[in-house]
């Protein structure tokens, strides 16, 4: 009985995110799903992103969190629209949420949408949202063995940005093994390693993703 109602939910939450995918589809707008444990440096990550695609592309986000707005502070400081989403308690976004907040935003003024997602390594992964591709961030101090532990995060990944990579002096942190682990459940999967403190690595994975827009947004 239990397999059979998350069975029901997920489909409902697929009918939900194939609205969400058609909706943006008729504006011409790419989402984007950031997804990441607390800490792991995703809202520095999306600052990073933002300044360096903002002269190309028109940009929005939607902030999630459990509670609070600080991070939708932080975004919209930088004169780009948000929306703080709370979830009070649960432990990722659905679809529907993403269908109710997008009549607040002119969807005929963006080319992008980034969803920075509760900070979770299980529950984001198995939620369509949907979005064009998704983000994977994944830092250093939170160590090497994640892949392995969580294993769907990063199967149904489109990217993985291993942050933080100017602490790798200071950390037991093997890039070999995350990456082999990355390799075992994503093969094609790109892998990038940046600093959003020295910079390094961050045009790379800006040129990643502006090429991943344009393909959306063709």
């Amino acid at each position: 009985m239990e397999i059979k109602v998350l069975h029901q939910v997920m489909e409902w939450n697929d009918d939900v995110s194939a609205q969400v995918r058609d909706t943006l589809r008729e504006h011409k707008v790419c989402l984007i799903n950031v997804m990441g444990s607390p800490g792991a440096g995703k809202t520095s990550l999306l600052t990073a992103l933002i300044a360096r695609l903002r002269e190309e592309f028109a940009i929005g986000v939607i902030e999630g969190d459990i509670t609070g707005q600080i991070d939708a502070e932080k975004i919209a400081a930088l004169n780009i629209p948000a929306v703080q989403l709370n979830t009070d308690g649960a432990c990722h976004i659905e679809a529907m949420s993403i269908q109710h907040i997008l009549p607040q935003f002119d969807l005929d003024g963006l080319d992008v949408l980034f969803v920075e997602n509760i900070g979770n390594l299980v529950c984001p992964a198995e939620f369509d949202i949907g979005e064009n591709f998704r983000l994977t961030v994944l830092s250093i101090p939170e160590g090497d063995d994640k892949v392995a532990k969580y294993p769907l995060m990063f199967t149904d990944t489109d990217c993985l940005a291993l942050t933080k990579c100017d602490m790798l002096p200071y950390f037991d942190f093997d890039v070999e093994r995350v990456t082999a682990d990355y390799r075992g459940v994503n093969p094609k999967g790109p892998l990038f390693q940046l600093s959003v403190r020295t910079g390094d690595g961050l045009d790379a994975l800006a040129a990643h993703m502006a090429g991943r827009i344009r393909a959306a947004l063709a």
